[in-house]
């Protein structure tokens, strides 16, 4: 389960901003989370309540926005979402697809409690 490794850095940078803002805790996060990021949202999520525990983020909550795997043809500039992955133009059957968002983890928002 490599979510657990991805929350613990998470919590470096949750901390560190935390204490550079003079936070006295941590009520919510916000993330973004690409459909082929590779992590899995439950397990994240899971990991997340598991580590939270005893840390200045200890009543967070967590908010996960799925990210759609979307995709351009470089052939005839067609904008796609994929649903199945398979990386060839719905409209031409070109196979020069460029990804255009879906793979990303971002940390979009972090509320503090000054």
């Amino acid at each position: 389960m490599h979510e657990l490794s991805i929350v613990a850095n998470l919590f470096e940078i949750l901390e560190r901003e935390a204490k550079e803002k003079k936070a006295k805790k941590i009520t919510a996060i916000k993330l973004q989370i690409g459909q082929l990021s590779g992590i899995v949202p439950e397990l994240f999520r899971s990991a997340f309540e598991i580590y939270k525990k005893e840390t200045v983020a200890a009543d967070a909550e967590l908010e996960i926005d799925i990210v759609p795997f979307k995709v351009k043809c470089q052939k005839c500039k067609t904008e796609m979402t994929k649903e199945d992955f398979i990386l060839t133009c719905d409209q031409c059957g070109s196979n020069d697809i460029k990804s255009l968002c879906g793979t990303e983890l971002l940390l979009e928002t972090i509320e503090l409690e000054t």
